[in-house]
């Protein structure tokens, strides 16, 4: 088994690997900022190219004539209208910006699935995974780096067959994304927690009490001063964590802290941008109404501000 599928094996099977006893681990997944830039459309648009291309797909952006800025923006517009009707509502392009902020997991997912799809017919067997994953491993029962691969193929297998929704142990690629990124799915929530739980309930009682949870995070290591941040947690768990008050987290309480309900950034941001650009206010959008507030949306030579950001990041 080559470094690049063990990396990717541990990456699948353990949340996080160790921390340092006095760096906090982080378990909690939140949606992304949809940029790092100020949102004050009076100063610039950077804020709204960033969410609407990505940040990386943003500067290219920059670099183009008005002309060709407007060009490739027309083709993306083709791309967000789903059902072909002529017409950007909302959702469409709310759909369009979470794509584009998480344009880095399909393309992980393409990266993994040349290596997985081994009869290159589309799609990928539980068969081919694990025997691209795991290969001549589990015939050794004495693996010189000490790792439970069978164990942790058994976890593997687990959350295959629940990203396989049609139970053929066949996934599509999408299907495939959800096994790689299951926190991206509403339908593989379970398993993240699941998962999150067994790592943390040490005792194996289905709960996570209040030393597990503080544990998981920090590691005393001979020291008996916890830092501030220890303390808070420790208040955080008595106070927001354990909502029942019964001394441990359930699946639920698990399921509240590791998988927020979040302000959907996504969702603000698409309203922001149909509000902007929707001259006959019918509260979807057209390509030429796009295309003609096209600085609002993508960036191109003529924006000062995007020129600026270039030359930064080439200096």
């Amino acid at each position: 088994m080559d470094l690049r599928q063990f990396l990717m094996c541990l990456s699948l099977c353990t949340a996080f690997a160790l921390s340092k006893p006095t760096e906090k681990k982080d378990r909690v997944h939140h949606e992304p900022q949809l940029s790092d830039k100020i949102h004050n459309d009076a100063q610039s648009f950077d804020y709204d190219h960033d969410a609407f291309l990505g940040a990386e797909e943003a500067k290219t952006f920059d670099q183009l004539t008005p002309e060709e800025s407007k060009e490739r923006l027309g083709k993306i517009v083709s791309k967000i209208d789903g059902d072909k009707d002529g017409f950007v509502t909302v959702d469409e392009l709310k759909d369009w910006i979470k794509f584009a902020q998480k344009r880095w997991i399909y393309e992980d997912v393409e990266r993994q699935w040349k290596g997985h799809d081994l009869n290159e017919d589309g799609l990928v067997s539980w068969e081919e995974y694990k025997n691209a994953t795991y290969g001549y491993v589990l015939d050794d029962p004495d693996p010189d780096d000490g790792f439970n691969y069978k164990q942790m193929m058994v976890r593997d297998e687990r959350r295959f067959k629940m990203a396989d929704k049609d139970g053929d142990l066949i996934a599509t690629k999408e299907e495939f994304t959800a096994f790689l990124h299951p926190e991206e799915y509403d339908y593989m929530k379970d398993i993240v927690v699941q998962e999150t739980m067994e790592d943390i309930d040490k005792n194996a009682d289905g709960f996570i009490d209040l030393e597990e949870y503080i544990g998981d995070m920090y590691s005393h290591d001979g020291n008996t001063d916890e830092p501030e941040w220890v303390k808070t947690e420790r208040e955080q768990f008595v106070e927001f964590r354990d909502k029942n008050r019964d001394g441990k987290m359930d699946k639920e309480e698990t399921k509240d802290w590791i998988l927020p309900s979040d302000y959907d950034h996504a969702e603000a941001e698409a309203r922001h941008l149909v509000y902007e650009s929707d001259q006959n206010k019918d509260g979807k959008l057209t390509k030429e109404e796009i295309v003609d507030k096209y600085d609002l949306f993508v960036g191109s030579q003529a924006t000062d501000f995007g020129e600026a950001l270039v030359r930064h990041d080439e200096f």
